[in-house]
């Protein structure tokens, strides 16, 4: 439940090394001395501020900062309390059903039992509801220890450079929309047919709708600008096949995107993206995708139902929980990049991607434990990067990835394989696992035939107890009858 260091880098590293400060913001009343960070009495840990943050070197500044501290971990309790935060599925789930029951027009529909499942629909929503307000918190929090900073090493000379950095982007911002305008202006005269603009790197702020115009643009590079919204008239590019929105400073994407048919290549990664449009998945002739490096959560739920023609997915870099178990439709998926995520486990549907060659599993870090059975059925696998993560054991038909050429497990508490085996590199862990499933089929065939051997000795002594009845019976008959009238064994007839 601690922060994650790659969206919290400044809570995460002041509550890693002030824990002693931080256990006396819980403790310490406002009549007691105070503590003095920077040089507290050994050997209790401290936080070196004048290495770590030049300049924080004032009291109040200091103490700013331990309040900040105090209330992330605040936050943190109660996050652990109220447990693990639901999948994007399980809530469209919990939504759909939700949107079924109030449809519902018959009371006599509303059964107790449908009463007990809407209120567990509404406790999964509620519960998502609340891990989202600890995210916002966090983020405030976040941001409370960077304005104590920021605030800390201010000075005039970084005021005077920020100035001259306006000025700089005016001027640029200018020329910008020069060239803007030179390339639709002679798309609009039919002087030539543009198929690629390259405006990387200019500093762009805005992309004119008119742009969606240029019906025969084919690629289309905005990278490294600061765009914050990509306009809808986008979809108007009908033959666009590469769009490249890389590092930008986008929070989404318009629906209209799942306008472009012919789209083939898209690259979003490092924005702001903390979510995919639904709509993504028209683009049916992606094959590249990169959304790495956003704030993404999950993916859309029918991603792998549409885009079947991906080759290449890089989704690393996220706080992705889950993956869709649509994705085991991507027949034709070749690598799979969803390393420093926060995936706690693997759809088995991943055993159906017959064509995926890489597989890059990690730094999941503590989220990620167990690998499903199936991931053994991807034979095509070539390389996989299971490292840093909480595997204990690998599954155990994993010999059969026969292709298996690159193999990383440092980094987990392995113990099937042990680590020695695992130190030797990929073909050792190939021979042992191969072993082991060997020697566990035979001992189940072993278990089979004790078993057949016990079935057949009870079918023979059910039938020696049988027969054995059988004779006692018509020995009993046969004495009972003998010393009696015909009248008599007549009746003894009749009443059998």
């Amino acid at each position: 439940m601690d922060p994650n260091p790659t969206n919290f880098p400044v809570i995460s590293h002041v509550i890693d090394a002030l824990p002693a400060a931080l256990t006396r913001s819980f403790s310490t009343s406002a009549d007691e001395e105070f503590y003095d960070v920077e040089n507290p009495p050994p050997p209790e840990p401290h936080f070196e501020l004048s290495e770590k943050m030049p300049h924080l070197d004032n009291p109040e500044l200091v103490a700013a900062m331990r309040e900040a501290v105090s209330d992330v971990a605040q936050s943190r309790s109660v996050l652990e309390a109220l447990g693990p935060r639901p999948d994007h599925e399980t809530l469209d789930v919990a939504r759909s059903r939700l949107a079924e029951i109030d449809a519902a027009d018959d009371a006599a529909e509303k059964s107790e039992e449908v009463m007990l499942d809407y209120k567990a629909c509404k406790a999964v929503i509620g519960l998502d509801e609340m891990h989202d307000a600890y995210e916002k918190m966090l983020e405030e929090a976040e941001k409370k220890l960077e304005r104590i900073n920021e605030a800390a090493v201010a000075k005039e000379a970084a005021a005077a450079a920020e100035k001259e950095e306006e000025v700089n982007e005016v001027k640029t911002g200018e020329m910008m929309n020069e060239e803007v305008a030179g390339i639709l202006k002679a798309a609009e005269a039919g002087k030539k047919a543009i198929e690629q603009v390259d405006l990387s790197g200019r500093k762009l702020k805005i992309l004119p709708e008119a742009f969606g115009r240029l019906k025969l643009l084919i690629v289309l590079n905005l990278s490294y600008n600061k765009l914050e919204a990509i306009p809808d008239s986008v979809a108007g590019l009908e033959n666009l096949e590469e769009l490249i929105l890389l590092a930008n400073l986008l929070e989404s994407l318009p629906d209209s995107i799942g306008l472009l048919l012919n789209l083939k290549i898209l690259n979003v990664s490092s924005n702001k993206l903390s979510a995919l449009p639904d709509s993504l998945c028209h683009c049916k002739s992606l094959e590249d995708l990169d959304v790495s490096f956003n704030k993404l959560t999950y993916l859309p739920t029918n991603i792998g139902f549409e885009l079947t023609n991906l080759k290449r997915l890089h989704a690393q870099l996220n706080k992705i929980r889950s993956l869709p178990t649509s994705i085991g439709e991507m027949k034709s998926l070749r690598l799979l990049d969803v390393h420093f995520n926060e995936l706690h486990t693997i759809p088995s549907t991943i055993g159906r991607l017959m064509n995926l060659e890489t597989f890059n599993l990690s730094s999941n870090f503590s989220d990620m434990t167990q690998l499903p059975e199936t991931i053994s059925d991807i034979i095509s696998l070539k390389e996989l990067d299971l490292s840093n993560n909480q595997i204990h054991a690998l599954p155990n038909t994993f010999g059969r990835l026969l292709n298996l050429s690159k193999l990383k497990l440092d980094g987990n508490p392995l113990e099937i394989p042990p680590k020695s085996v695992a130190a030797a590199g990929v073909d050792a862990v190939m021979a042992y696992m191969t072993k082991r499933w060997v020697d566990m089929l035979m001992d189940v065939d072993d278990e089979k035939s004790m078993l057949f051997v016990k079935e057949q000795q009870r079918e023979e002594d059910e039938g020696l107890l049988s027969r054995g009845t059988s004779w006692l019976r018509s020995l009993v008959y046969a004495l009972g009858s003998l010393g009696k009238s015909d009248g008599d064994r007549h009746l003894d007839d009749q009443e059998f």
